[in-house]
């Protein structure tokens, strides 16, 4: 995967679209994958973002 940068807003935008996977049976990996992250990825952000709102 080539290496992007995102905001903050873009992130927790991600997480919330993996959340909505997550909860139609998807797998993290699949989830990760449909975002465009890896699972590493995604677990950082998870870590880091998710308890985060855009507001």
């Amino acid at each position: 995967m080539a290496r992007r940068s995102y905001r903050p807003e873009q992130i927790i935008k991600k997480l919330r679209e993996a959340e909505v996977l997550l909860s139609q049976g998807s797998t993290i990996g699949e989830a990760a994958r449909k975002i465009g992250v890896t699972d590493m990825t995604y677990y950082r952000w998870r870590r880091e973002y998710g308890g985060m709102r855009i507001e």
